[in-house]
């Protein structure tokens, strides 16, 4: 019997409610899952999980998690797919050493990195879509960014193909914030893996993550806002997908 989880329904409501919008799930796909441990990603595995017991369409989910060679612990993931009749798949890669020790060239490099190993693993195993854990902060976050460090609005598409491969990529957790990934997580017992990247607390990221906080802080809803104002306007891959009214 798959594993039950508590207060799931907004998480559920947003992830079907994006899916549907932007047409990212059909008949038959079989979705490479990119699991680190962190509480997004664990929170799409979950949501994805739970989907297949009740979504219009038949979808299988294969949760991929690209082991960058620096100690990181997978257990509670693992237990998790087990309770949720998910495999688990370990790529075993020097990402780590590579970017760390020999290169030194931090975030840009290894997300280069991982997502390549993700995109090849997926092909290996013959799946048609690969589903990643941006959240609506994300998305606010790197258009910020993107605008204040290299002057242009832009940010990542709902959904796309992967460069020169047979690959869709999905991103169902654009309409979740955090604050409902972190409810989900807390009720259900789920604890993130330890983020020990040495370079995860001096990024633009995460210097634009603390200025919205801040103003988030003093004026509620600003990520709202700023999100709907990208969905609106079409920034980017930000387009009407003809599957319904977007809201």
């Amino acid at each position: 019997m798959m594993k039950e989880f508590k207060k799931a329904d907004k998480l559920l409501s947003t992830v079907r409610r994006c899916c549907q919008n932007y047409c990212m799930i059909e008949e038959g796909d079989k979705i490479a899952v990119g699991v680190s441990g962190g509480k997004d990603s664990t929170a799409l595995l979950c949501s994805l999980a739970i989907m297949r017991r009740f979504y219009p369409v038949k979808y299988s989910i294969i949760a991929v998690n690209i082991d960058l060679g620096t100690g990181q612990d997978t257990s509670f993931v693992e237990k998790l797919c087990r309770e949720t009749d998910v495999e688990f798949v370990k790529v075993r890669t020097e990402i780590g050493k590579i970017v760390f020790e020999l290169r030194r060239e931090g975030c840009s490099l290894c997300s280069r990195l991982r997502r390549g190993a993700l995109h090849n693993e997926a092909e290996r195993l013959e799946c048609n879509k690969v589903a990643l854990a941006h959240t609506k902060n994300d998305v606010t976050e790197t258009l910020l960014m993107n605008l204040f460090y290299s002057g242009n609005m832009s940010v990542f598409w709902p959904k796309n193909t992967a460069d020169k491969r047979n690959i869709t990529l999905i991103r169902p957790m654009i309409y979740t914030d955090e604050k409902t990934v972190k409810e989900f997580c807390r009720v259900n017992g789920i604890i993130p893996a330890e983020n020990n990247c040495p370079f995860s607390k001096a990024t633009k990221r995460e210097t634009v993550r603390k200025v919205l906080q801040d103003i988030e802080r003093e004026n509620r809803g600003v990520t709202d806002r700023i999100f709907r104002a990208i969905e609106k306007r079409g920034t980017d891959g930000f387009k009407d997908s003809g599957c319904g009214e977007k809201g």
